[in-house]
């Protein structure tokens, strides 16, 4: 397996104006898009956090989206990523956003 392929999971909390513009939506489409799985939720803090699986190229690219791209209309002060660690399979079969 080359180096890009090696498969990560890696947990997301994005901090800002992320509630209430369709970021989980989009995250969600942006997530299957590249192919990844895990999932996305609203916390009581105001903030929106989750899981990605998959190829760390993927995993990569996907980090940069939440980082500095995100919904249209959603203002992103910060992403942090915690827990990434190197999996041998998914844990998820889909990318699902948690009510």
């Amino acid at each position: 397996m080359a180096e890009g392929d090696t498969l990560v999971s890696v947990d997301y909390e994005i901090f800002g104006k992320v509630q209430g513009v369709f970021f989980r939506k989009y995250t969600q489409a942006e997530g299957k898009k590249l192919g990844l799985v895990g999932w996305v939720q609203n916390t009581n803090r105001g903030t929106v956090q989750g899981q990605l699986q998959g190829p760390v190229s993927k995993v990569r690219f996907m980090q940069e989206w939440l980082e500095k791209r995100g919904s249209p209309k959603s203002h992103i002060d910060r992403a942090n990523f915690n827990n990434e660690k190197i999996i041998s399979n998914l844990d998820y079969s889909d990318f699902q956003i948690i009510k």
